[in-house]
């Protein structure tokens, strides 16, 4: 190889590691407790595979170099095996998986996303009075739509959290798949159509930071992110209380226009939110023609049948899944003996 060639390479090696210098890998330095903890299980993965990897590589160039075609190596062409070469190949890559193996299942069960968060970060348990913030997911084409049941309002591509406080998501779609991300706050979630997904996390530090959707879902994809606002309490207060000066009210007929396709939203600000939406649009039913799902679902528990299936059940309130499915009592089998003053009570289901 010339030397210009070689100065070459070293020239654009040096120039690329300059200019990923620079780079914030959010994901391996992240402003969640949840998204850190990830981050960790990351580098302890890597770490445990370039064991093996490492050494294949060196070896691979010592073997390249030592036996080329000017050295005069060492020649065996009647060796074959070696028990103690078999131990070193098979045992580590073994201990590996093994270890790789219990990481995996420990991790899996201490940042599952449903799990109520433990911590806030490392040696900071949660308060014992402290509630977790809800936030209800809707995922639109294209576009994000935040309910915050507990303060009434209602945001487009637009979240704010406190500081240090848990917050508890409820991920659902309005028609395709999508996945809910914030890279410095936790791995991405799934929403789907008629299903509910959750997610417990926190940030760490105030700041501004990307949300946005990981699953391809349709032509305004690319734009379908929002920003997600990190603040202390004094700050998320005050966030809210410039949320509640909006004059507009998402009201089902409000969510049915807003639901329609369309690109590049800008942040807009809801004072008021029609009760019990987040359930409508999970059950499918925020237009009040349509069954819910949860009342389907109770017609099917009782055999289907089209119309004639309703006739154990009382009559369906349609489109208003607060009011629930409810079955007769009738329907159900209990081995108590049931009062005869609850002979013709009707009992609830619940919704999913």
């Amino acid at each position: 190889m010339s030397i210009a060639r070689r100065f070459l390479q070293a020239a654009v090696l040096l120039l690329a590691t300059v200019a990923l210098s620079g780079c914030n890998l959010l994901v391996l330095n992240p402003a969640g407790d949840i998204a850190a903890r990830q981050g960790q299980l990351i580098v302890v993965s890597t770490v445990l595979m370039l064991i093996v990897i490492v050494p294949v590589i060196a070896l691979t160039l010592l073997f390249a170099w030592r036996y080329r075609a000017s050295n005069n190596a060492t020649y065996k062409p009647d060796w074959d095996h070696s028990t103690q070469l078999e131990l070193v190949i098979w045992g580590i890559p073994l201990l590996i998986i093994i270890a790789l193996g219990a990481i995996t299942w420990i991790s899996t069960h201490l940042l599952d996303p449903f799990r109520p968060l433990d911590q806030i970060s490392a040696g900071r348990p949660v308060p014992a009075d402290v509630k977790p913030l809800e936030i209800q997911v809707v995922a639109l084409d294209w576009k994000w739509l935040f309910v915050y049941p507990d303060e009434g309002i209602a945001t487009v591509n637009e979240i704010a959290v406190p500081v240090d406080r848990p917050v508890h998501f409820r991920i659902t779609s309005s028609s395709v798949m999508n996945t809910f991300y914030v890279p410095a706050l936790a791995g991405m979630i799934y929403g789907m159509p008629g299903m509910e997904s959750e997610l417990n996390a926190v940030i760490n530090e105030a700041g501004v930071y990307d949300g946005f959707s990981a699953n391809y879902s349709g032509a305004g994809f690319s734009h379908m992110r929002f920003k997600f606002h990190g603040k202390s309490d004094a700050d998320y207060q005050r966030w809210i209380n410039d949320v509640r000066a909006s004059s507009d009210a998402l009201t089902r007929a409000t969510y049915l226009e807003l639901e329609k396709p369309s690109e590049r939203e800008p942040v807009r600000h809801f004072a008021r939110v029609d009760n019990g939406l987040f359930d409508a649009v999970l059950n499918r039913c925020v237009d009040t023609d349509r069954l819910c799902m949860n009342q389907m679902m109770a017609i099917d528990a009782t055999g289907g049948l089209g119309l004639d299936g309703l006739k154990p059940l009382a009559t369906p309130r349609r489109g208003d899944p607060r009011l629930g499915a409810y079955v007769s009592s009738e329907v159900c089998s209990v081995n108590d003996a049931v009062p005869q003053s609850l002979s013709g009570s009707i009992v609830g289901m619940k919704s999913p």
